[in-house]
């Protein structure tokens, strides 16, 4: 059964096709679904696919591909929802100091909520986490399914430098930073993991659609340069 939606122009060669406004389960689900869909469609002249919350962008070679053609694939795939056209990403575990150095902004998301350091840690690495889209840096992933009791406002004034690795949360939101930047999340913590290496494919480590974990670990356990 077709979903609500809608299709914009997105620029000369873009088409944004939008299922919902809002951060949801269910419709991020779908997004993956048409964007699966596409891919193994094997359409020539689609150049890439790019899912977010709630829309999917399509980029798209207007000499290789006509719209009415783009047009009736996006419709067969909204058509044709269900799990079994739905990539179930994989699993990854990822070790995480929290707190302390790591993690300056544990304390006040605890005391934000009520809780105890030792609370939010637990509510936070209990959870099975769904990449739900990539942004604002390669690699950084937005994750879908944090406890709302620890759901925490972000910094009135960004941080100039956040260290590559760095946890932190935004809202009802939860997420890794590959690179070090500036940015204005609360972060509770810290993983060694590389999210992004230019050097060497595969370039990601995460995809939409991909599932992780937060595994604490001890300051013994792992060394933060």
């Amino acid at each position: 059964m077709r979903t609500h939606f809608h299709i914009e122009p997105f620029g000369e060669y873009g088409l944004l096709v939008i299922l919902g406004d809002k951060i949801d389960f269910e419709v991020n689900r779908r997004v993956h679904h048409l964007s699966e869909w596409l891919r193994l469609s094997n359409i020539h002249g689609i150049r890439e696919l790019i899912p977010a919350y709630a829309s999917l962008l399509i980029e798209f070679d207007p000499f290789q591909v006509d719209l009415d053609t783009l047009y009736n694939m996006i419709f067969e795939g909204l058509d044709r929802i269900q799990m079994a056209f739905y990539r179930r990403g994989k699993m990854i575990e990822i070790p995480t100091i929290y707190g302390g150095d790591y993690g300056p902004d544990l304390d006040f998301v605890a005391e934000y909520n009520r809780l105890t350091p030792a609370e939010v840690i637990r509510l936070h690495s209990e959870g099975e986490y769904t990449v739900f889209m990539m942004g604002f840096s390669p690699g950084f992933p937005y994750l879908g399914g944090m406890n709302p009791r620890i759901a925490t406002p972000r910094l009135s004034s960004p941080r100039t430098r956040v260290p590559a690795g760095s946890v932190g949360i935004a809202g009802n939101q939860t997420g890794i930073y590959p690179n070090e930047s500036a940015g204005g999340w609360q972060l509770i913590g810290w993983t060694p993991v590389q999210l992004f290496n230019p050097e060497e494919a595969p370039y990601f480590l995460l995809k939409p659609g991909d599932r992780l974990r937060f595994i604490p670990v001890g300051n013994d356990i792992i060394s933060h340069d």
